[in-house]
């Protein structure tokens, strides 16, 4: 009885162990504090509030419904779109780690002043992480309507 008690012992501490470590360490793409909430955005491009999107180097934050904990940056590149989470990839969610966009041509985190590039999501030169902005490539745009929606 008492070995069995010992043995159940030990296997559930390990269990709880390897729970606590894996929630403490990072993962590739984002730390693992990092919020993962669905997004689910339609964006019609004929109306105001998203014109720049019909440029190149055009962008907007979105903070509605169902575009994550603390928004969305959305770029125009081209042809296509570089879609941002808010929260910043390399620290967990605290006051001040809502990205920003400075200057028209950079992604910052005013928390710590790490930067990245706003057209390719690249750090810049003395970045505090070599993490990226999470970054959601799940998107249909229809040119015909200007209907853009994102998800993931």
């Amino acid at each position: 009885m008492k070995k069995t008690f010992s043995i159940l012992s030990i296997f559930i501490l390990l269990i709880f162990s390897n729970l606590s470590i894996n929630s403490c360490g990072s993962r590739e793409d984002t730390v693992n504090c990092f919020p993962n909430n669905p997004i689910n955005v339609s964006l019609n491009l004929n109306l105001p509030a998203y014109n720049a999107l019909n440029y190149d180097d055009g962008w907007i934050y979105v903070n509605e419904q169902q575009s994550g904990t603390r928004g969305l940056i959305i770029v125009r590149v081209g042809n296509t779109f570089k879609v941002y989470d808010r929260n910043a990839p390399h620290l967990c969610p605290d006051n001040d780690t809502t990205l920003e966009v400075k200057d028209n041509i950079a992604i910052l985190c005013p928390k710590d002043g790490t930067k990245w590039i706003l057209r390719t999501g690249q750090p810049l030169d003395g970045a505090k992480t070599s993490l990226p902005p999470k970054t959601y490539t799940s998107y249909n745009y229809d040119p015909a309507s200007k209907t853009l929606n994102i998800y993931y």
